[in-house]
């Protein structure tokens, strides 16, 4: 082979593989862009998990009882408010905990609240299998060979999975979305 016909088959490889790493980051681009709408649903609806569970025990004490409307108020507290990251996780399965432990038949509760607060349950367990896949689908493509050596998105952090404990509770379980009791 002549040196011109090396230099183009050069060119060649260097141009594929620039032509894969142009893709490979707007893949991470986009995977992050994912990451940040999941992360930002995921966050709305605990959010409105731990309001809802606020309004039931500040609203409705005698219905749950002293200790535990004292527990749930406490826990939705600190589910919104909490003091880092891996606290969050700590704090959302406390709440999730005390809403596990919710009785099956609230009295004077409004079967709307109670309806409110199962379909948010359901919504806060699909929006985290969404963030967790979009993690997923991030620290897969960032543990391949190539972006790895070519240092592709180095900068941005590694997205953390988020680990909570939501199977749905004796309340969701006994409540369809209209309130009325499943039999």
């Amino acid at each position: 082979m002549t040196p011109e016909a090396w230099l183009l088959l050069a060119a060649g490889v260097l141009l594929v593989l620039l032509a894969w790493a142009g893709w490979t980051l707007t893949r991470l681009r986009r995977l992050a862009a994912r990451v940040d709408r999941a992360w930002a649903t995921l966050d709305a609806q605990l959010q409105r998990r731990a309001g809802l569970a606020e309004e039931l025990a500040r609203s409705y004490p005698a219905a749950l009882g002293p200790e535990l409307a004292a527990r749930l108020a406490a826990d939705a507290a600190e589910a919104r408010t909490p003091r880092s990251d891996g606290d969050r996780e700590l704090a959302e399965n406390a709440l999730g905990h005390d809403l596990h432990e919710l009785p099956a038949d609230l009295p004077g509760v409004p079967a709307a609240l109670r309806a409110d607060l199962a379909g948010t349950q359901t919504r806060v367990a699909l929006a985290r299998r969404f963030y967790n896949d979009a993690v997923r689908d991030t620290r897969e493509l960032r543990g391949h060979r190539f972006p790895r050596w070519v240092g592709l998105h180095r900068s941005h952090r590694l997205p953390r999975y988020f680990d909570i404990d939501d199977r749905l509770g004796a309340v969701i379980r006994d409540a369809d979305p209209a309130g009325r009791r499943s039999g």
